[in-house]
């Protein structure tokens, strides 16, 4: 029989990847990880391509078991990670025997935590992307008693005399504030809000409850911004990060999980980097926007990507050097 992961403790986990590249032409959503700098760290410590499915656990606590030895690592918000009871650290990879139990308990100060294996395991998929889509019906919660099957299995690294694991590989951890800042570049209908633009980077904005996947509520005590213009704004196609402004008491940032068209005045676009930050954006949680230029954006989202490029090298010359299979696809 092929090797599993099985959940012991589900929360509110997903399998996900990076989502689904190129089909908003067809009118799927992205989908995919809401964090997708610490899913693509998670998986690269694991010696994994980055499009590799691994777990999106979202603010509750989980536990599995591999029937194998695995290499794991885990990423994204603060929490506490423990093997058969014993704490191991985050954004690194963590020997794990067959039988033991990983927990992630106690998520704080952002909102989702990666799970990668070496390897990763197999996944269902639907146009190139094993990512949910939850208008779909595709790609389920996962439930206690699912089992994974991995691909990769790796034999337990240990110490030789501490019995720690033998990795520092300063992985590029991004900050985790209480009060987060989120760069946004101007959007197609900037010019209709005039002077009032401005009100959209002088004031803190709350994350609502009823905020997912699919976009962010936004509230304030200050004035929104308004346009200055009349008109109607027909239904067009919206990018991922759509910062909309509709008539009531709130704004609407749109993420992985938007739909591709939508009728609201769009005054600003999150950044690829700001997007990361905001998929941790835990509701109550007070946050501001940053105004940067296109070449301040792009430039930002290169040295992210320059930094786990820079990961990519340490893990394949750790891994060579401690014998550990990467994968083909690594």
């Amino acid at each position: 029989m092929a090797d599993t992961l099985t959940v012991r403790t589900a929360g509110i986990a997903t399998v996900q990847d990076l989502g689904r590249v190129g089909r908003s032409r067809h009118g799927l959503p992205a989908g995919g990880a809401l964090d997708q700098h610490s899913a693509r760290v998670a998986n690269v410590l694991c010696g994994n391509d980055e499009t590799a499915p691994l777990l999106e656990l979202t603010a509750l606590d989980f536990a599995c078991t591999p029937s194998s030895d695995v290499l794991i690592a885990v990423t994204g918000a603060p929490a506490r990670l423990t093997v058969d009871g014993t704490a191991r650290p985050q954004w690194e990879p963590v020997s794990v025997r067959a039988g033991e139990t990983v927990r992630v308990t106690g998520i704080r100060l952002g909102l989702r935590v990666y799970l990668a294996v070496l390897g990763s395991f197999e996944a269902d998929y639907l146009q190139g992307s094993c990512a949910p889509d939850t208008v779909l019906g595709f790609g389920p919660v996962l439930r206690p008693g699912d089992a994974l099957t991995l691909r990769t299995a790796c034999p337990p690294l240990d110490h030789p005399y501490s019995r720690i694991p033998l990795f520092r590989l300063h992985a590029p951890v991004p900050p985790f504030p209480a009060e987060r800042i989120i760069d946004v570049t101007d959007g197609p209908d900037r010019a209709e809000f005039g002077d009032s633009a401005a009100r959209l980077f002088g004031n803190p904005f709350t994350v609502s409850p009823q905020s997912n996947h699919i976009g962010l509520r936004l509230r304030t005590e200050a004035p929104l911004p308004r346009r200055v213009t009349s008109g109607e704004v027909l239904s067009r196609g919206v990018p991922v990060g759509a910062v909309e402004v509709p008539a009531g008491d709130e704004l609407l940032v749109l993420h992985r999980g938007r739909g591709v068209t939508a009728g609201y005045p769009v005054l600003a676009v999150v950044t690829a980097t700001g997007l990361s930050a905001l998929g941790q954006a835990r509701p109550g949680q007070t946050l501001r926007f940053r105004h940067r230029t296109l070449a301040q954006a792009v430039t930002a989202h290169r040295a992210q990507r320059l930094a786990i490029d820079a990961l990519r090298t340490r893990v394949r010359t750790a891994f060579g050097t401690l014998r550990i299979p990467v994968p083909a696809d690594g």
